[in-house]
Order: structure tokens, then sequence, then C-alpha cells
């Protein structure tokens, strides 16, 4: 036991100190309101201190050393469930809680109870697991995640702590995602240790110090914006077994083997089973009184579509089961005798439509290769009773046929559900089991920077404009808003002069109405065909390459007369099925998708133009804005706004047509004319299926109104109405694509899907906004389930000569889409 600093007992020292007093020491005040005695207390340290003392190693830290112990798994498995399991959610294997007990026995010592050093190591183990997207299962697998997290924590790892600096200086353990070009976010704090706000990105938190208040007002919103291309996103495969999203590792290629096929389907139907398995329509209520078997056809009575819940009976199982009836979900295939079947991963049986009617009627398609829910009655075929097992078994075609009484396609689900966040102004609270730490595009999760992300977005937004026109003040400054619009353009054929004059029109409106960077806007999108037929497909009229190149070379011309526009703007061009490569082998049909971006070889001419505006505005220029650049996106592509916040998916297809063509026609019941039309889903007076409706009858009317009808924005600008027949016809391919969470939900023969890259074509989540350029369809901007859909149309208006008075004057036509309140308004410009 140490004598107390004030025993006069000390040992004399070897040299008797000086007793000079030093001027740096001040004597302390014997005074009572002190209560400190007349002459100081000595220090200690100096008199213990031997006078041929080796001098401290300055050198290295003072940090306790650690000495290891052997921590049985056992021991260490109360406080790693207290931890893991509790307060993350995570579940821990035994092979995993062997590896986290010898970590910190190893690292922490002795003191990993009682000083609290393995709580705090679990902690940071458990929000860099999440982070790196490791699942809801903690385990050491084949692929070794858990082995190599904890190496790269070991160099971090200081007197049996975690230091933060030295995780925030490894790259390797700090996958920070690069969310702006400018990289202004590519090294955020991670000092900050918030493990109640932040459940799993501890350091990849973006403070509030990080825009700098005084240049909130010349940020430009193009800062974070990012194109992601259908081959740069992240491969992602469902497990069944952990119930998430995991990353497929290894390169994909364009010539997989033959089983990656098999794998793209099983995860497309993973994938809407899953989320069928979530929505309330399929749980079964704990108290039901139905006496029937719930229907998807129409309800008119909402207790009793509430006391209903639907199961889905596996293919397989129907054997033994005839007469009965059942709810299937499966993927509309032709047999080899060229019957229409339904296919799961248990088997596959024969549909009988004569009775079947299409729910809701005349709203959506039905095409091969989609996956939808039947619901009828299986009728089993007696005449193979006796080699039953030798010819119908799991994975083959079951004898007999399934007569179906109801068609429908599953239910979409809304963005917020799946990543499993709610946000609102002041609040960003987790509202399920959703997909919010998985990274989908690259760019960072929901969950890990998606709350930093809304509060810079909120900050470069500034204030709504109803409390700054309710509450004005003087001695605010007066400053623009920020930049907002996305203007999108279809159907760029640049063979026809006609185009060019549009485009030229379109660019000179925004050119000649700018005055500053703020009015001007975020990105010009221009889709494809850039030719009107197949280039370089041996046709004259699609022309060689020399002739393709000359299409931009003249684009690049038009280009080059608005120099202030090409400097401040993000130019994104999106191919066709005309444009090359692709085209010199489809000749204009249907090429394989993704599709990749036009070649550098066309376009040299548009980069030296973009180049050269950069160039000459360099010292005009703010700082803080970034340069004008063009971009060769793939066929499809994504546009990330603010990280995971916004999401806008560019896709080029006359899907329209090809839907038609290959769409599964219905009998028509009695009493409805062939000239009736039904109206269209998400009128007041349509025709819904059950599932919507349970929906809406739980959740009230006034909420459904909002969330779950298709609710559609009617463009005000247009010189011409739209017909209610091409809005019922959008209406249709809005439901049936979004309800298929899908690009292409076709035959694989029909719309070839390169097989590692089937991922980029998911909707799974819905994006926030989704470009459909479909040529033969007129503009429309319609909201469903969220999700913004818009079609530009075509550029040029073919019949702006019959409606505009006056020789060689004609019409363009675009999309102009704002990112702040996710609407989409249709432009037009004589030219």
């Amino acid at each position: 036991m140490e004598d107390p600093v004030s025993t006069p007992r000390l040992p004399p020292p070897a040299f008797k100190p000086s007793t000079k007093p030093s001027s740096k020491e001040q004597l302390l005040s014997s005074s009572p309101g002190f209560g400190t005695p007349a002459y100081p207390i000595a220090s200690r340290a100096p008199v213990l201190r031997q006078p041929f003392a080796a001098p401290p190693n300055t050198t290295t830290n003072n940090v306790s050393t650690v000495l290891p112990i052997l921590l049985p798994p056992q021991t260490l498995r109360p406080v790693a469930f207290r931890t893991l399991t509790k307060k993350y959610n995570l579940t821990l294997t035994s092979s995993g809680l062997g590896l986290l007990s010898t970590f910190v026995g190893k690292f922490c010592g002795s003191g990993w109870r009682e000083e609290g050093l393995a709580e705090r190591v679990l902690d940071e183990i458990a929000k860099t697991w999440k982070r790196n997207g490791g699942g809801l299962i903690i385990e050491d697998g084949s692929d070794k995640k858990l082995s190599s997290l904890l190496k790269t924590l070991e160099p971090c790892m200081s007197g049996g702590r975690l230091d933060i600096g030295k995780l925030s200086r490894s790259n390797s353990s700090v996958g920070t995602p690069n969310l702006s070009r400018t990289g202004s976010l590519s090294r955020p704090d991670v000092n900050r240790d918030d493990s109640q706000t932040s459940l799993g990105f501890s350091g990849l938190n973006v403070e509030d110090n990080s825009l700098d208040q005084e240049d909130e007002t010349h940020l430009d919103v193009r800062s974070f914006l990012k194109v992601v291309t259908a081959f740069d996103q992240p491969k992602l495969s469902y497990s069944t077994s952990k119930k998430t999203l995991e990353h497929i590792s290894g390169t994909a290629s364009l010539l997989p083997p033959i089983h990656h096929k098999i794998s793209m389907f099983k995860n497309r139907y993973h994938l809407v089973h899953q989320r069928l398995m979530r929505n309330e329509s399929f749980q079964t209520p704990s108290f039901s009184t139905a006496t029937r078997p719930p229907s998807l056809m129409h309800s008119g009575s909402s207790v009793t579509s509430m006391q209903q819940s639907y199961k889905i009976t596996p293919i397989s199982n129907l054997l033994g089961r005839s007469g009965s009836s059942h709810l299937l979900l499966g993927m509309l295939v032709y047999s080899a005798a060229s019957d229409l079947a339904l296919a799961d991963l248990s088997g596959s049986v024969v549909l009988d439509l004569a009775i079947a009617r299409p729910v809701p009627d005349e709203g959506a398609w039905f095409c091969p290769g989609m996956i939808v829910l039947v619901e009828g009655t299986y009728e089993e075929d007696g005449s193979h009773a006796s080699n039953l097992g030798s010819v119908a078994g799991v994975g083959g075609q079951i004898k007999g046929s399934f007569l179906a009484e109801t068609v429908a396609g599953p239910p979409a689900e809304r963005r917020s559900l799946t990543i499993g966040s709610s946000d609102s102004d002041n609040l960003h609270t987790s509202v399920g089991a959703g997909f919010g730490w998985i990274d989908f595009l690259g760019v960072g999760s929901e969950k890990g920077i998606g709350q930093q992300m809304r509060r810079i977005q909120r900050r470069v937004y500034g204030r709504p404009s109803t409390q700054d026109i309710s509450n004005p003040t003087d001695d605010e400054p007066e400053s623009h808003p920020p930049r907002t619009k996305i203007a999108i353009l279809g159907e760029c054929t640049l063979d026809s002069p006609r185009t060019l004059e549009a485009i030229r029109a379109i660019l000179s409106s925004y050119n000649s109405s700018s005055t500053e960077i703020d009015d001007l806007p975020l990105s010009i999108v221009l889709i494809g065909n850039f030719v009107s037929a197949a280039s370089m497909a041996g046709s004259t009229k699609g022309g060689g390459s020399m002739e393709y190149k000359e299409h931009f070379d003249a684009l690049a011309s038009v280009l080059s007369e608005f120099p202030f526009l090409l400097s401040n703007t993000t130019f994104v061009f999106v191919p066709g099925d005309n444009d090359p490569w692709a085209s010199s082998f489809s000749a204009g049909g249907a090429c394989a998708l993704p599709q990749q971006a036009v070649p550098e070889v066309f376009t040299s001419r548009i980069r030296r133009a973009v180049a050269t505006a950069n160039a000459e505005a360099g010292g005009k220029k703010d700082k803080n804005a970034p340069a004008g650049e063009a971009i060769w996106a793939t066929n499809p592509a994504r546009l990330s706004l603010f990280g995971p916040l916004e999401e806008i998916v560019l896709f080029r297809d006359d899907i329209t047509s090809r839907f038609r063509r290959h769409a599964v026609s219905f009998v028509k019941p009695d009493g409805m004319d062939d000239e009736e039309v039904p109206n269209a889903p998400g009128e007041a007076d349509d025709t819904m299926n059950d599932l919507e409706e349970t929906r809406m009858d739980r959740e009230g009317e006034s909420e459904s109104e909002s969330v779950h009808a298709a609710t559609s924005h009617m463009p005000t600008t247009s010189s011409t109405s739209t017909t209610k027949h091409s809005m019922q016809a959008a209406r249709k391919l809005i439901k049936t694509i979004l309800d298929q969470s899908h690009l292409a939900p076709f035959a694989h023969s029909v719309r070839p899907i390169f097989w590692d890259h089937a991922g980029s074509l998911s909707l799974y989540p819905l994006p926030t906004a989704l470009v459909l350029a479909d040529s033969e369809m007129p503009g429309f901007a319609i909201t469903y389930e969220g999700c913004h859909v818009m079609n530009p149309g075509r550029v040029v208006d073919e019949l702006g000569m019959s409606r505009v008075s006056g020789r060689g004057t004609g019409v363009g036509r675009w999309i102009e889409y704002d990112v702040k309140t996710h609407k989409g308004e249709a432009r037009e410009v004589r030219f």
C-alpha cells in the first residue's frame, strides 16, 4: 500500500535539491478561505527518480501492456449475446463465437470484463460487420468474412481498445463509398461515436460542419450527382438461409456457366416470394373467422377482406389434391408441348385459362416470363396414377391441369418499406425488417449514410418556400434556389435535321433564360436511338461507322454553340437498340441487355467540345462548382443523387409493343362488349385486386389515397391533352413493370439478358423515379406506389407541321423532372 502524499517520512534524495524556489512555482496560500497549508506539498515524482536512471522512452506511447489470456467461448457468450443480439439484432454462430473469444482474449486480456473492453470491441465489430454488408448471421463460412474482418482490425487495437483514429485512416477497414465527384465526402469524419443513431456506420458520419456555412448558397447540387452504369452495380443474390441479400464474389462474365442462368431466375423468384411473405395480406392473423378461402377477386366487404389471409401452395404439393382450390406463385412459361404453364422451384403445371380473368381487368399485361399469382382448382389426370413417381416429381411437370380463375401480378412494395425506413423532416426511424443495410448501387446504404445525406440535402435545398414567404426577413440575404431540374429528351435521331433543330431550340431555351448557374438544369439526358435505323448492320439506311460518327459530329457542332451550358451541366447519353455495337449483330432487333455505352471512337468531337468549354470558363467559374462533363452511360443506367436518397433509372426500350405482341389473351366474360373498356387502374371507380384493397382498408382512407393508389400527375404546359385511352395504356404499362419489379419481364428468347448482369434490370427496391423512353407511346408522367414514372416520347413532334401554321415549323418536346418535388412536367418549344 502506498504512503500518502503528505507524509513527511520520505527517503532523502541522493542529491540535495535546490532550495531556491523556481520562478515558475507559486507558493500556495495559507488563507483559511482556501484551506491550504502554509508550505507546499512536495512532489513525489522527482524524489523517487534515481540520479542515473535512463531517460524515458519518447518513441513509444504511454499505453499499458495487455497480456493475452485464453478466453473460453462459453465465458464470452453472455457479453456477446447482450451486445450483438440484443443491441444489433445479429445472430452469432459457434464458429463466430470461437473467433471472437480468441480475438478478445488476445487483445483485451484480463480486463475484458472488469474494464468493459470486450463490450466496446464487440460493439465496433458489429458496426463494421453491418457496414460491410455481412448479413444478419455472424459466422466464418467458406468466404472467411469474419476472419478477414478481424485481421483488418488487429492493427487498430491499442491497450485493449479499438483506436478509431487508426480505423479511419485505414482504407481497407472503412469502406467509404465515393458519394460525390469532387471528393468532398470521400473521407468523412470518423471520430464521432454515436452508436444509438448510427447502427453500423459509426465511422461514416458526415458531420454538420462538412458544409461550410458561407458556401451553402453557392454549393452546386451537381456535386452529389453520380451516374451508375449497369456494369458497375454491385452483384447481389438473395440468401434463403440468411433472409438477406449478399454480394456475389468473383468477376462477372459475358459468357458465364449455364448454372448462372438458373441462378438468375431463382434469385428473381426468391425476391418476389419474400416480398409477398412480408406483405400483410399473406400473414395469417391470430384470430380468423373466415368461413371461405380467400379470393383475389374484388371483395365488397372490408371486414371480410381483413380476415382473409393468402397462402401460397408449391406446385409439387398439388399431387393427390385434385378438386381443391389453391393459390400458386410461379413464372408463366411454355411447356414442351407449347402449352402455357406455370413453373416454380418445385415443378410446373399446365394452365387452363378458359374461365380465367385478369385482376384488374385490362389493368396489366401478362406475358411468358412474368411471375404471377394464379388462383384456381387443380384437376388431376387419373391415367398416370400407376406411374406417378416416375413421370411426375419435384422439378418436373405434373400431370393434369390447373383451372385458373384469376390471374394477378404480385403487389408492388414501396421503397420505404423495402429499405426499412421512414423519413420525415425531423425524424428518421426504422419501420420494419427491410434491406436498409444493403448497398444496392455502390454509393452507400440507407441506414449507413442515409440520415447524414438527408441532413445535407435539407441544408442544400434550404427551408421550404412556404416558410420563406410567410416569414420574410430583411436581415437574410436573398439567395437563388438550388438546381433541381433534369431535362430528359427521348428518341434523339441525329440523322434527322429536324431533330438537331429541336435540340438546338431546347438548349437555347435554357441558355437564353439562364443568367446564372443556379438557373441551369442539373443534367440533360439524351436518350437514343441516335439513328433511325440499325447502324453498321449492312443496310443503306442505317449507314456505316463513318456515317454514324458524322451524326455525333453534327451534334457536337450544335452543343458548341452553348459553351456556358456545356461547362456547367452534366450531359448523359443513353443508347438504344440501333446504336453500336449491339446493332451490328441484332440488325435492329432486340439486343441483349444491359447494353454497352456508345464507343468513344464515335464521340471524340463531343468530348472535345466539353473540354474546350471548360477551359474557356476556367477562371470565371465558382471554385465549388464542378466542371461540365459528358457521360456515356449504358442501357439501363441509374442517376444517384445524395447517395441512396434519390435513384433515377434511365431505360430505353419500345416495351409497350413487345407487351402487346406477347401478352396472353383472356376470354371476356359474357355481357361485356368489345367496345366497352374498363376503367384504368388508379381511377376513383376502378377494379382493384383484393391485395391492394386490403392494404387500403388497413391504412385508412386518407393515407391509402397517397400511399397505395396510383396517383397521376397530368402535365399542364402541354398544348395537347392526353386522351383517356393513352392514359389507360400508360397506367397499364406502369403497373405491369413496377409489380414485376423488373425492366425486362419476358422470356429469354424474347428479350435476352446477360446472366451475370441481370441485377441491373431489377427494380427492387423501387427507384424514386423511372424514365421509360418508349418512342411508340405518348409522353406521360405518373406516380405509382411512390415511384414517379415518365416517358419523354419523341423529341420531334412528327405532326407539328399539321398543327402549327407556317411552313418549316415544328414542335420539340421533352420532360423536365424536378428532383425536389419528384414530379415531371412536359415541356415544348417551337422551332
